[in-house]
């Protein structure tokens, strides 16, 4: 198993980020690059919650995200062809004085299969920079998005 922790800065407030994170529509590949729209399937949405399917290049997950938490957004992976036990994401939305937010998220990836032990620790190890590379694109996706750029 796998954990991985990313955090940035960004100008995008809370309310935007979670606003972008809770998007299912068409498009949601130019903001989360892992999630293209030929895999996205949205199961049961409701008032701070969803029950989505998402994923790329052969790697699909169910996740159910909670948001009922305005600051804290919690995507927990019900369902995969790669991943199991406590996989999923946590986004913590921390709020600064200059209007600016910070942005913390913990990545788990627990393998269920071999596919999934061998990506979990490649991930965990080599794939991390990978992560850091697409979590910076995502927030400036997310910024431009909340500047109407």
């Amino acid at each position: 198993m796998s954990t991985i922790h990313l955090h940035q800065n960004t100008t995008a407030t809370p309310e935007e980020f979670v606003a972008a994170l809770t998007d299912f529509g068409p498009g949601r590949s130019k903001l989360f690059g892992n999630s293209a729209d030929g895999y996205l399937k949205v199961h049961d949405q409701g008032q701070g919650q969803a029950d989505v399917t998402e994923g790329s290049s052969g790697i699909w997950e169910r996740l159910h995200y909670d948001w009922s938490d305005p600051n804290h957004v919690v995507l927990t992976t019900t369902d995969s062809n790669t991943w199991g036990g406590r996989s999923g994401h946590t986004d913590t939305f921390t709020r600064q004085p200059n209007g600016t937010a910070d942005v913390d998220v913990v990545v788990v990836r627990d393998g269920k299969n071999l596919k999934g032990r061998l990506l979990g620790g490649l991930v965990g190890t080599v794939g991390k920079g990978v992560l850091v590379k697409a979590f910076a694109k995502t927030v400036k996706a997310i910024e431009a998005r909340s500047s109407g750029g």
